[in-house]
């Protein structure tokens, strides 16, 4: 690695704009922004066809993308969501990419980085305390312990504190209520914090956070108690983007980190905007396949984004033969064993979200991540699957084993496809009814034939809209291992009905959430947790991670 004051120099980030944490990484002062080139840079997405057990590679891929834009001699800088502890010890292992294709240093991204996970599950919790403090004092503006509907956080996958009792032990301990758990990364704060402009964009985002609503259904805001001053005086430090690096020494911007399928999957608005004053390329990330963080970069990002620098000149589609077999019909078992009859079989997931891509109005490259085990049939159905969905171009990337050597193809084909700022085709009008943009996002997104919304979903909705909140994009809550809202079905789900089960709402964060089937917002351990293999060695280093 190299110093980090190397790596903002080379960016043309003066050093009095740093604010080091360590040698390798460094927290961005707000005055950087202002010290950027006029022209800004171009802006590409990656996001991936349906995730699989398997694992597609998109973060490796994006970082492998900037390191192959700078051999072509292309100042490129990589911004991505800051990795949850929660996927980390759980299910998913790290969140720096792979290989040769990785941002660095690993082991500091992944685990506590610059502290603003913490920073955001501290405020969170504040916000928690300060609420049940004030209806305990009878000072919360009417607001009774039944009415709060703000949450508790924690970093780690627990599902026995999905749903607890509070204030248990008598009066002194009240209020009395049920109440739960979300991960960090789920909480509203957190896309707050992904979503705001600047710090005073911020403070007006958390005053009109809703906490709870009263007898009467009016909504009790952060702002109308008077907490947002404590709030943000725990974030002011938060709000300020990462540097970090690639191994082969471009900048690596790592920035918020809200979950793709409860939240916006993408990383910080402040990030991209630093990213795009001083490079000439911005690869962002966005979370899981383009029916969840992509649309939602699109709906949701690319709409609150304070100018048209926040828009996208092309994206990149992650994808690989061993998903392809996967949405085909084959058994996890079997990925590694070539039967180009199974990638034929699973082409119509990677087509779909083409189409997706497409259908907001940009340009997509496909990326198809090589692994050892393809063979060159399987890798050439690939490309012919995604060129007859009609992606601009299709590319082998082998970013994991070559790092930016494995991707210059890649980062030739979107030199020539991100030709200037696109502006996107929306799935639905801000002003729509909340049903229609539902709808819109069902049949065009998802593919199903309708919505059906359970009882309470309804019941939620009319009161959200009766307090004028049906303006709002949605966010759409739901699996991320299937285009529908059931994760059994592979590849492309037709002719259903797709299920609305309930519908909250994001204020401050400035969106409506439907959750679709059954969604967890706080995710349990697996049989054998992946921080099982996490250790430390005699010197003192991380390892496992990956």
């Amino acid at each position: 690695m190299q110093p980090i004051t190397d790596i903002a120099a080379r960016l043309g980030i003066a050093e009095q704009h740093l604010i080091p944490h360590g040698r390798y990484k460094a927290k961005i002062a707000k005055e950087a922004l202002a010290g950027g080139r006029p022209q800004p840079g171009k802006l590409v997405v990656v996001t991936g066809m349906t995730p699989t057990p398997a694992g597609e590679g998109k973060t490796t891929t994006a970082v492998g993308l900037v390191q192959g834009l700078g051999k072509l001699g292309r100042r490129a800088v990589v911004t991505l969501r800051e990795p949850s502890l929660g996927p980390i010890f759980g299910i998913k292992g790290g969140g720096t990419g792979g290989g040769r294709a990785q941002a660095v240093p690993e082991d500091e991204i992944n685990l506590h980085f610059t502290g603003d996970a913490h920073a955001v599950a501290s405020a969170h919790n504040l916000l928690a305390a300060l609420v049940d403090n004030a209806v305990y004092r009878g000072a919360a503006s009417g607001l009774e312990a039944s009415g709060i509907q703000w949450s508790r956080v924690t970093d780690a996958s627990d599902r026995a504190l999905r749903q607890v009792v509070t204030g248990l032990g008598g009066s002194g301990n009240s209020p009395l209520r049920e109440a739960r758990f979300d991960i960090i990364a789920a909480s509203e704060i957190m896309a707050i914090l992904a979503l705001a402009a600047d710090l005073d964009d911020l403070r007006q985002r958390l005053a009109r956070t809703v906490v709870g609503l009263t007898p009467q259904d009016k909504p009790v805001t952060v702002g109308e108690l008077g907490f947002t001053g404590p709030l943000l005086a725990v974030l002011r430090q938060a709000i300020l983007p990462n540097l970090a690096q690639t191994l082969e020494g471009q900048g690596a911007i790592i920035h918020a980190g809200p979950f793709g399928n409860i939240a916006h999957g993408c990383s910080s608005v402040v990030g991209d905007r630093l990213g795009l004053a001083y490079a000439d390329y911005v690869v962002t990330e966005a979370g899981f396949g383009a029916d969840l963080g992509f649309e939602k970069f699109i709906h949701i990002k690319c709409r609150q984004s304070p100018d048209k620098s926040g828009r996208p000149s092309a994206a990149v589609l992650v994808a690989s033969v061993r998903a392809l077999k996967w949405h085909g019909g084959a058994a996890r078992r079997d990925l590694e064993r070539p039967d180009p009859k199974k990638v034929a079989a699973g082409g119509p997931n990677l087509a779909h979200h083409v189409g997706i891509v497409r259908g907001l109005g940009l340009p997509v490259v496909v990326a198809i991540n090589r692994f050892s085990s393809d063979s060159p049939e399987e890798v050439a159905a690939a490309r012919q699957i995604a060129l007859d969905a009609g992606a601009s171009d299709a590319v082998e990337c082998t970013a994991f084993t070559h790092g930016g050597e494995g991707a210059t193809a890649l980062a030739e084909a979107v030199v020539r496809t991100a030709q200037g700022l696109v502006e996107p085709v929306w799935a639905y009008p801000l002003d729509a009814p909340v049903e229609e943009k539902v709808l819109a996002l069902a049949r065009q997104i998802y593919g199903a034939d309708g919505v059906t919304w359970s009882a309470e979903a309804r019941r939620r909705l009319r009161q959200f809209e009766e307090q004028g909140w049906g303006g709002l994009p949605i966010c759409m809550a739901k699996t991320h291992l299937s285009i529908s809202h059931d994760p059994a079905l592979r590849n492309r789900p037709r002719g259903y009905t797709f299920a609305v089960t309930d519908i909250r709402a994001s204020v401050g964060a400035g969106f409506l959430y439907p959750l679709a089937g059954r969604m967890e917002t706080l995710p349990g351990l697996p049989t054998r947790p992946r921080g099982l293999d996490v250790d430390v060695d005699p010197e003192g280093s991380v390892i496992g991670l990956g």
